[in-house]
């Protein structure tokens, strides 16, 4: 039987083949004991018709081997196409993406040389579950989805991430001054993991404040966890102040099944030309040594590659008259690796990984008492272009409904109270809610949901989705319009 590790492998599209080629040559000079199941992955299988991306056939291949090393690919544009990555983030529970922002100062140009951070961002949820509904002439919807489970998973992750690697801080990133029930259920979860926590110090940053001290003071984060978007943007940000986007590779990682990638796309205006760094994609590789248990290949690339940028040996990317020594393709990139292999930085701190490296982290989700859940009123969404779209028609024509004491409460337009009193200012589009609820906000049945449902239609309006408004254990589960 063969000692090798058997991992699938994707080269991918543009620059995919020719930085997967250089990566996978250092490796096996590094001696990684690695056995590949190649498979087919991108544009050419988008245009077969297949709209994920990965042919059945793939994916058997990575339940199978639980690893996935994979190159940048190009999804065709226009409509029906689907996000291989996140097909394959969230088929497989690749809940944690990983994602090291690390200064290789001064031989990569930075304005921040003691940067050393790490980006672990949600990887299944958000707006990133890509469920969309065009539903009038003019507004169409994106579903932003935050669960408790999912949110306590990956900031357990942080946490756990930060023990196992001696990090000192956590930093938490959301919009919940916003998003008060989504990012606000982040945050609140991102609270009470902590405590589990004492010896790790903790902050939170609201988004927009914490994206611009990345870009301006990145050397003051050490772990950050956020929300899918939000994390997304940031480890790019992060990735380009440290010196490159083309240097960042990460780490998607579930509880049976991890993917390991180069955090840049497929770049197809460089493609075959011969120049493209393989760095990124190098660095995902060194991370996915370690996850399978070859910490000491690891180590050996991660140093041979260091090496390589201190001695100047750079691709024209990364290239700078004032540091490098000499410009260089992507197959001399890769040998010049090679040829360092068994050297370590002089300057730089040498990698290490040690066996505790390769130990699974402890991550779960803790069990929580069932709330008292009661309906307590329904928001039915409407599409009306009446009337020059005067709000006061609108609402005079719905409070004429009554099922039960179920009645109007509000209207709003884009989230803005527009009924009763509204300003005749605010900009309205044909897509409204209203809000019925009893004038007690006392529970009330599903049966008599669909009653109003059959009155609202029967006055002849085009009703284009309901919302339930809950309460859970008493407490509101449900926003208030802006201006109510």
């Amino acid at each position: 039987m063969s000692s090798k590790r058997k991992i699938t492998v994707a080269y991918g599209d543009g620059i995919g083949p020719e930085i997967m080629k250089a990566t996978l040559s250092i490796l096996e000079a590094a001696g990684a004991q690695l056995e590949y199941d190649v498979i087919e992955i991108g544009e050419q299988v988008y245009l077969k018709g297949i709209s994920s991306g990965m042919e059945p056939s793939a994916f058997e291949s990575l339940k199978e081997t639980k690893v996935f090393l994979k190159a940048p690919i190009t999804t065709p544009q226009g409509g029906g196409f689907k996000s291989l990555n996140v097909t394959t983030r969230t088929t497989f529970g690749l809940y944690a993406n990983v994602r090291p922002c690390k200064a290789f100062s001064p031989f990569i140009q930075t304005h921040f040389p003691k940067t050393d951070l790490v980006i672990i961002r949600e990887n299944e949820e958000d707006l990133y579950a890509g469920i969309e509904h065009r539903q009038t002439q003019e507004v169409c919807q994106s579903l932003k989805l935050i669960s408790k489970p999912g949110s306590e998973k990956i900031i357990r992750y942080a946490f756990e991430y930060a023990k196992k690697y001696g990090r000192k801080k956590v930093t938490c990133m959301t919009k919940d001054n916003i998003m008060k029930i989504a990012d606000g259920l982040f945050h609140k979860t991102f609270d009470e993991v902590a405590k589990e926590y004492p010896d790790i110090q903790t902050e939170h940053k609201i988004i927009d404040i914490g994206t611009a001290l990345i870009a301006d003071r990145p050397e003051m984060f050490d772990v950050i966890v956020t929300l899918n978007l939000y994390g997304d943007i940031i480890s790019d940000v992060a990735a380009q102040v440290t010196g490159s986007v083309g240097l960042g590779g990460s780490a998607n990682v579930g509880e049976e099944v991890a993917m390991f990638e180069a955090i840049h796309g497929s770049a197809p205006d460089i493609t075959g030309m011969g120049i493209a760094n393989p760095s990124g994609l190098l660095n995902g590789a060194i991370m996915m040594l370690v996850h399978i248990g070859q910490p000491e290949v690891a180590e050996k690339v991660a140093n041979a590659w260091m090496k390589t940028l201190e001695d100047g040996i750079h691709t024209g990317d990364i290239y700078q008259e004032e540091l490098s020594s000499k410009k260089v393709g992507t197959e001399e990139f890769a040998q010049a690796v090679i040829d360092r292999i068994g050297q370590k930085p002089e300057k730089m701190t040498p990698a290490s990984y040690d066996k505790e490296s390769t130990e699974p982290m402890n991550i779960f989700v803790s069990e929580k008492p069932k709330q008292k859940k009661e309906l307590i009123g329904v928001d039915v969404f409407l599409d009306w272009d009446e009337s020059g779209r005067d709000p006061q028609v609108l609402g005079e024509q719905l409070r004429k409904i009554n099922v039960e004491g179920l009645q109007l409460q509000l209207i709003t337009n884009r989230g803005i109270k527009v009924f009763p009193g509204g300003m005749k200012e605010t900009f309205c589009t044909d897509h409204w809610r209203c809000r019925f609820q009893n004038a007690e906000m006392s529970p009330i049945s599903h049966a008599l949901v669909t009653k109003l449902m059959d009155e609202i239609a029967g006055n002849g309006f085009d009703f284009i989705k309901t919302e339930n408004l809950y309460s859970f254990d008493g407490v509101r589960g449900y926003s208030l319009s802006q201006g109510e």
